[in-house]
């Protein structure tokens, strides 16, 4: 079912406006541009699809900023500014904190969905984690999108179509997003964060093009350290007591990474709650209201930490397949480049030490330690049955 929007517009094209920082994604960009320029081509519900750091989130975002943006998606202007830093009345935005979305949230967002836009041209709805839906979850959005609102829009995200339940899939209008080109996220970051040229270049090459992790290599030192040491895990297994005491470092550097990453913020989250209920924060005890607030404030940061520190684990998973890959491209003489072209020492090692059999065996091993991560294992069993399969042969 189509919605009509109120007229049609001239927008900017690819790489002004609200896409310019969405690298590598023409197509997409043109697909949701023609959406906003033409009635014929917009729809209720859309799912936007990519790899992780494939910039879907930020296109969600981009997208509803041009939906609400009187210029087709200037970039300047207060609507689109608002819609990014997520303050726009018109504008949710779902993260989710959990492992999970429940169908509690759910049955929120399809009674928020039923309401008109207060001050923009739509009411969006973002669910950047489409994904997370459990199926009663799914269940409860499925009435909204079936019976849409006529202007209200919704955005899922999600890293593939299969990833969504068949019934949220079916009704909604699917836009695929692919891996960035390196030189492209490389531009990116030299353009939007003043990072040096051969800096920006090792971190698009190194986060495998993944924007958000890119940008982070290339602004924190310490999480580069922390990729090295999780890349030289794999000339470090000998033995059963090498295996394990990788597992046990594998599992610290993610939780380390985890906290370098979380507390600042959890500490701003708290500030922030304190001053909005007026509490004095230099105060031993705090009344009643403002102990229950902080305690579930606690509470949703430490859902959230699990889930980070599992999406952590999993990144560090894809760090160490491609020590193993580069090892497979040295093995083979493939005129492919290395992602770890800064240590091809350690990877021409460890490719003189396994066969082209093994390394695709390591490869299928670190595939199913993040399949069970997923499904709830505990991640340091999984690690530890993982690096007992990566043992290097005497």
């Amino acid at each position: 079912m189509s919605v009509q929007a109120p007229e049609v517009r001239s927008v900017p094209g690819i790489g002004e406006g609200v896409w310019r920082d969405l690298v590598g994604q023409d197509d997409a960009v043109r697909t949701l541009s023609k959406a906003i320029a033409d009635p014929r081509r917009m729809t209720h519900a859309w799912l936007l699809t990519g790899p992780p750091g494939s910039g879907r989130s930020n296109a969600a975002r981009a997208f509803a900023a041009a939906l609400e943006c009187p210029h087709g998606g200037c970039g300047e202007c207060r609507e689109c500014r608002t819609t990014f830093d997520g303050s726009h009345a018109d504008v949710q935005i779902v993260s989710t904190k959990g492992l999970t979305i429940q169908v509690r949230e759910a049955r929120d967002l399809a009674l928020a969905a039923q309401s008109s836009p207060s001050v923009g041209r739509w009411r969006v709805i973002v669910i950047e984690d489409a994904d997370r839906l459990t199926e009663r979850a799914a269940d409860a959005l499925l009435k909204a999108l079936e019976e849409p609102v006529p202007r209200t829009v919704w955005l899922l995200c999600a890293p593939s179509v299969e990833d969504v339940i068949v019934t949220i899939r079916s009704r909604s209008r699917h836009v695929r997003l692919r891996i960035p080109p390196v030189e492209a996220v490389a531009e990116l970051l030299v353009r939007r964060d003043g990072v040096d040229v051969a800096m920006a270049t090792y971190a698009a090459r190194a986060a495998q093009s993944h924007i958000g992790i890119a940008r982070r290599l290339a602004r924190d030192e310490g999480a580069r350290i922390r990729r090295r040491e999780t890349l030289l895990l794999a000339l470090s297994i000998r033995g059963l007591g090498d295996a394990l005491k990788a597992a046990a470092d594998l599992a610290s550097i993610a939780e380390d990474e985890s906290g370098a990453s979380s507390g600042e913020r959890n500490a701003q989250e708290k500030a922030k709650l304190l001053e909005q209920l007026g509490a004095d924060t230099s105060a031993r005890t705090q009344p009643p209201h403002v102990r229950s607030a902080i305690n579930q404030l606690e509470k949703e940061q430490k859902t959230r930490a699990t889930r980070f520190a599992r999406d952590v684990v999993d990144r560090a998973l894809i760090d160490l397949a491609s020590m193993y890959r580069d090892a497979m491209v040295v093995r083979w003489g493939k005129p492919v480049d290395l992602v770890n072209a800064d240590i091809v020492g350690e990877v021409e090692q460890l490719a003189r030490a396994l066969t082209p059999e093994q390394l695709l065996l390591a490869l299928d091993a670190i595939a199913t330690a993040r399949e069970r991560i997923a499904a709830n294992v505990p991640p340091l069993l999984a690690l530890e049955a993982m690096c007992i399969a990566l043992e290097l042969p005497l």
